[in-house]
């Protein structure tokens, strides 16, 4: 089934029956927050060895034995899959199929609605859907009131709107921020600026996200040290070539209005998913900076990396690195030779 947005945070605390939740979509932070929420809401813990198991790629067929596996110390057995994508569509099928009474979390970043896996969890009764997008501002002031209630920390409309500003689009690093900043002012206590601008640091540069915009705009320093922040919060390699896949594809299908008549305005609010509204600027700017035939190169490459990840038996991370710095050189070779007259190439 296709869980409603209404109904994610109550499934989040209790799955109830359903034996499968698929986590899909670009915001890779909030994919791995959530599904570290449903596997401490059934197993307990992140790291019980008797109740939760992680499977790769290579490990998929173990699937459905993993989730008819009764654990010695009792309770549901959680199956997490951190990478998971179309090629598990068959081993989700066998499991859905079994009467394990196990768990099983796909986090899958960059799954289309075209997918095969989207299209067996959306129709069965046994498992739930979840998508997970950067979310607008309103989610993200939301958010903090809802940590800061949690905590029973009050705070006024200015702070509020200071970490709104402030705070990344990944929900899981802005929920971390929050409960620092609760943490700080006690139970019972008033987040005041003053206390906000203490001890939240400005994360608005420092995402899977951010890195990507800092490469199509050239800014090799800042991919790097973006990258950097978003591998050692827990980017699988896969996932960050994946998702770069996908901001390229984004960009080129933009790109694609513009051929068509369309300004850089129109054809960034025609980009699907939506661009959060803080991007809006870097997604123009990259527009005009990529022409449509480097978009096209780079979405081959990004592809070639994805499937290198896995079949090649080279350092993942190290593919990952090098094709996402790769475009951070490309988009800086482009800026220099347009500042210096040289334009754009087709």
């Amino acid at each position: 089934m296709k869980l409603d947005a209404r109904r994610i945070e109550a499934f989040l605390r209790d799955p109830g029956p359903v034996r499968v939740a698929l986590l899909h979509g670009e915001d890779a932070g909030l994919i791995r927050d959530r599904g570290a929420r449903l596997t401490r809401a059934v197993a307990g813990s992140l790291d019980d060895p008797f109740r939760v198991v992680e499977l790769d790629h290579d490990t998929a067929a173990r699937l459905a034995d993993e989730m008819a596996s009764l654990p010695l110390t009792g309770g549901r057995r959680v199956v997490r899959v951190r990478d998971a994508g179309d090629g598990l569509t068959a081993a989700v099928e066998r499991a859905l199929a079994g009467r394990g009474p196990g768990f099983l979390v796909l986090e899958a970043v960059g799954l289309t609605s075209r997918s095969k896996l989207r299209a067996v969890a959306e129709k069965s009764a046994d498992a739930a859907s979840i998508a997970c997008y950067p979310p607008d501002a309103a989610a993200i002031a939301s958010e903090i009131r809802n940590v800061l209630q949690a905590a029973n920390v009050s705070a006024d409309a200015e702070t509020v709107r200071w970490l709104q500003d402030r705070l990344g689009v990944d929900l899981a690093v802005t929920r971390r921020e929050i409960e620092k900043l609760a943490l700080y002012v006690g139970s019972g206590g008033q987040a005041d600026l003053a206390a906000a601008q203490a001890c939240v640091g400005d994360l608005a540069g420092l995402s899977l996200e951010d890195a990507l915009f800092a490469a199509t705009a050239g800014d090799v320093a800042g991919t790097d040290r973006s990258l950097e922040l978003a591998m050692s919060e827990g980017a699988a390699p896969v996932g960050v070539v994946r998702a770069g896949l996908m901001h390229m594809q984004r960009l080129h299908r933009a790109r694609l209005v513009m051929a068509g008549g369309a300004s850089v305005a129109e054809a960034a609010k025609s980009a699907r998913p939506p661009v959060f509204f803080r991007r809006e600027a870097a997604f123009q700017a990259a527009l005009q900076l990529w022409p449509e035939a480097a978009l096209e190169a780079a979405c081959v490459r990004l592809w070639e990396a994805d499937r290198g990840c896995k079949r090649t038996g080279a350092p993942a991370e190290t593919i990952a690195r090098s094709v996402i710095l790769g475009l951070a050189q490309r988009a800086q070779l482009q800026r220099a030779q347009t500042q210096s007259g040289g334009g754009q190439r087709r």
